[in-house]
């Protein structure tokens, strides 16, 4: 049995916990070393500017991309601080063996870090123009049609992101999180699918979903390379100025292309369109363990109770 609901929840894996997005609060559960969970609740206040921007199809994807980057900081630096509450706090509680030490919280904040800015703006920057020069010296003179030139771009962005996070993914504290990225990603499908939101029961479904944001990379390359092939360029530095004004328009195509995927994953002749993110997930989740589906469970019910609260 299916839920049937209009509203699309998204969340976002944070240090030793999940965030959770929902209609009036955005809530994170994280959890200590003495195993209680703790919760931020940040309740969602936004400009009628802004939802109204939020409706409009192709302006929306960068807003919404704008308005996740910032919100997902504030959840991150809440776990964050958590950790460095608790590491100068003078106990001798004895750390559990899959906690990770505080060097390697440090490590997983730089790779937490490292991964949204690859995600969004400055990171944008750089994974548009780093593939785009490697393409322009190793193959300038090779082809004179500029397609191929485009396909070898994109096949270029395509190894450099699966490099950059299967590298980053072989540290412990990024896994853990990866796995907390599974787990978020487990409860929105049982969810969805209307089952009780046990951990058992959650943890019967997949670490990969249509509506993630590891789908939104690939699109981006993709999508990039088809509007690429529309535009005619004289030059390196034509073709570096033409990337940069075309990446609003290339993230704005992408996130809509997203949401059609989505809305097509039930139609089994067009569910194809989503694979190549799902493929791009199996390196960005991870199975998690029972606890850590245990905190994710805790956030999503708790965004819920507010919700329902918000709107008694």
């Amino acid at each position: 049995m299916s839920q049937n609901n209009s509203m699309s929840y998204g969340g976002q894996a944070v240090l030793e916990g999940v965030m959770f997005g929902g209609k009036t609060v955005n809530v994170t559960a994280v959890r200590r070393k003495n195993s209680d969970i703790s919760f931020l609740e940040v309740p969602k206040s936004e400009k009628n500017w802004v939802r109204t921007l939020k409706k409009i199809p192709f302006l929306r994807g960068l807003v919404a991309i704008v308005d996740s980057a910032g919100k997902g900081a504030k959840h991150l630096n809440f776990s964050a601080e958590i950790f460095a509450e608790e590491e100068s706090d003078g106990t001798d509680e004895p750390k559990k063996e899959t906690a990770p030490s505080m060097s390697d919280r440090l490590g997983l904040v730089i790779g937490v870090a490292a991964v949204g800015v690859l995600s969004f703006i400055f990171g944008k920057l750089i994974f548009t123009l780093v593939p785009m020069t490697l393409e322009q010296l190793l193959f300038q003179g090779v082809f004179k049609n500029q397609i191929f030139h485009n396909l070898l771009e994109g096949a270029i962005k395509i190894v450099f992101l699966l490099f950059y996070i299967y590298i980053i993914g072989l540290a412990p504290p990024v896994k853990r999180l990866f796995q907390y990225h599974g787990a978020e990603h487990k409860v929105i499908s049982a969810y969805e699918a209307g089952e009780e939101l046990t951990v058992p029961n959650v943890q019967k479904f997949s670490t990969l979903h249509y509506r993630c944001g590891s789908s939104f990379l690939v699109m981006t390359v993709l999508i990039g390379v088809v509007i690429y092939s529309f535009f005619h360029y004289d030059g390196f530095v034509e073709r570096m100025v033409q990337r940069l004004l075309l990446l609003p328009v290339i993230i704005a195509v992408s996130f809509e292309f997203l949401k059609l995927t989505n809305a097509m994953r039930d139609i089994p002749v067009l569910r194809f369109l989503g694979y190549p993110g799902l493929w791009l997930q199996k390196l960005t989740t991870k199975e998690p363990d029972d606890s850590m589906v245990e905190v994710s469970i805790a956030s999503f019910n708790r965004m819920r109770e507010l919700d329902s609260q918000a709107q008694a």
